[in-house]
C-alpha cells in the first residue's frame, strides 16, 4: 500500500468512496454525512490546500483521508473531558474525511491510514493526532480505539452537532531523551 496526494482527476473516485461510506453510516442508523458531505467543494478545497491523501493498492484507491496540520477550530472547546496533550495545545495533526472502499474493508487500510497520519504528525514535529466521529459510529470508534486513540470528550461542529473527540500522542525523537 502506498500513500500519495490525491490527484485532481480523482475527485469522482473520492465522491464514490464517500458515497459508499455514507451507505455504511446510514446502515448504522446515524445521520453523519447523510446530507451528501463530503461535498465536491470540500474535496476541491482539500486538493487546493494539499491535505487530501489516498491509500493506493495495486493502482486502485483503497482509502482516503485529509491530514491537516494547522489546527481545527472546533477542537478549541472540549466538554466532558480533556485532550491528552492539554486543552491549550495547538501542536497536533487533525484527520478528517476518512473513508475506505468497501472492497478493501477488513484488509488493514483503516489501520494504515491512522499509521500514515501518525507518521505525518511525527515528520511535522507535532505532539499528537486528533480526530472526531459521531457517537453512534461504532465501527469508527472501535477502529480508533483499536489503533491506540483515546476518547477525550465531546466537541461540537460548526453547526452544533456533537462528536466524540479522540487523540493519540506521538512519540517524537526529542521526547525519547
Amino acid at each position: 500500500m502506498k500513500f500519495r496526494k490525491t490527484d485532481p482527476g480523482e475527485i469522482d473516485a473520492l465522491l464514490g468512496l464517500f458515497a459508499e461510506a455514507r451507505g455504511t453510516i446510514a446502515a448504522l442508523g446515524i445521520d453523519q454525512w447523510q446530507d451528501g458531505y463530503p461535498f465536491r467543494d470540500t474535496i476541491l478545497r482539500d486538493l487546493d490546500t494539499g491535505v487530501s491523501w489516498v491509500a493506493e493498492v495495486d493502482g486502485e484507491i483503497a482509502g482516503t483521508c485529509a491530514c491537516i496540520e494547522d489546527g481545527e477550530p472546533t477542537y478549541d472547546v472540549i466538554e466532558d473531558g480533556e485532550w491528552l496533550t492539554g486543552n491549550a495545545c495547538r501542536d497536533y495533526l487533525t484527520v478528517h474525511r476518512v473513508a475506505v472502499a468497501v472492497r478493501f474493508r477488513g484488509t488493514g487500510v483503516s489501520r494504515a491510514i491512522m499509521e500514515f497520519a501518525e507518521d505525518q504528525a511525527a515528520k511535522a514535529g507535532l505532539r499528537s493526532v486528533r480526530i472526531d466521529t459521531h457517537e453512534g459510529n461504532r465501527v469508527m470508534r472501535r477502529m480508533l480505539e483499536k489503533n491506540g486513540f483515546s476518547p477525550c470528550g465531546i466537541i461540537h461542529l460548526e453547526n452544533g452537532d456533537r462528536r466524540i473527540a479522540y487523540e493519540k500522542r506521538i512519540i517524537r525523537t526529542e521526547d525519547k531523551r
